[in-house]
């Protein structure tokens, strides 16, 4: 369905000019592959750069803080006095991490087809469907409430969709030229990874801050420098955050963010990693709903923010 709120001004646009529904969807979707595709021909070396060289960095990062073995062997020797067994967790380590990915990747692939069936008959049959569930609403006003809330939906997610995503390739384009100037290997693989981090709000910066303090301990060696990186990409993340997104987006699209967290939460254990992106395109939907509908604007107004 976001999806669908994403391309549907692509299908809408070549309706203007004469094109078929169904030719502009498979359109959309060719488009939205492309890009997919583009980024893993583009991130395909670096990536596999990285698998490759996890091992040694990890034990390399371990040699130059050995100092700190010491405090972690006691604080695991007390959480086993508690009855908190730390070592029959998951061992974590570049090795079990990339294989993770990798066994994440085949369930990734085994639906990726169902869905992009679903989007290309949404895309097509959308409206149809739409205007059924008009004619089957028993009054006039119910029908002129539905088409409002439909329209206003569809036209504010659009717009929010493809602003944020436009702000987060600028993001991502920021971070990959500070990674390239200071000459952390593989560049353009930690743009991406900020453009989608810039996704989840809150706990995505925080993720990509504890990343690229790894990334500078990793490359620059035990130094004040080697937290130069993180702390650049935290710059990026406050201007962009604090000024340069409330800016354009503006007060329509602000959610209060306690309902920020709670959507995180929520989806995040509802839907994993593809929830958290969700949550607050999903919030801004059910404010949308409650802002519309008379017996739910206290709801909608407890979400402002």
């Amino acid at each position: 369905l976001v999806l669908k709120l994403l391309l549907q001004p692509v299908v809408r646009f070549g309706e203007r000019l004469r094109v078929p529904r169904g030719v502009g969807a498979l359109v959309a979707i060719l488009l939205l592959l492309g890009v997919f595709a583009g980024l893993g021909t583009i991130l395909s070396a670096p990536a596999s750069e990285w698998v490759r060289n996890a091992p040694a960095a990890w034990q390399k990062l371990q040699e130059q803080y050995a100092w700190v073995k010491e405090p972690i062997q006691r604080l695991q020797g007390l959480m086993g006095q508690a009855g908190m067994e730390p070592g029959s967790g998951p061992k974590l380590n570049p090795g079990s991490i990339a294989s993770t990915v990798a066994g994440g990747l085949s369930a990734f692939a085994s639906h990726l087809l169902e869905t992009l069936l679903i989007l290309f008959y949404l895309l097509v049959f959308g409206e149809t469907f739409m205007r059924r569930l008009v004619e089957v609403l028993p009054t006039f006003k119910d029908k002129k409430q539905a088409v409002g809330i439909s329209s206003v939906i569809e036209h504010d997610i659009s717009a929010y969709l493809l602003t944020v995503s436009a702000i987060n390739a600028v993001v991502g384009c920021v971070v990959a030229a500070v990674s390239w100037a200071f000459g952390l290997p593989g560049w353009p693989l930690w743009g991406v990874v900020a453009f989608c981090l810039n996704f989840i709000p809150i706990l995505g910066p925080l993720a990509g801050m504890g990343l690229f303090a790894l990334l500078g301990l990793a490359t620059l060696g035990a130094s004040w420098t080697s937290l130069l990186p993180a702390a650049a990409y935290l710059g990026v993340h406050v201007l962009e955050g604090e000024i340069i997104t409330p800016m354009i987006l503006a007060r329509r699209f602000t959610i209060n963010p306690i309902a920020v967290m709670v959507g995180l939460v929520f989806w995040y254990w509802m839907w994993g990693v593809q929830g958290a992106i969700l949550a607050v395109p999903l919030l801004a939907i059910i404010k949308i709903l409650c802002d519309r509908l008379r017996p739910l604007r206290a709801f909608g107004h407890l979400l402002e923010g």
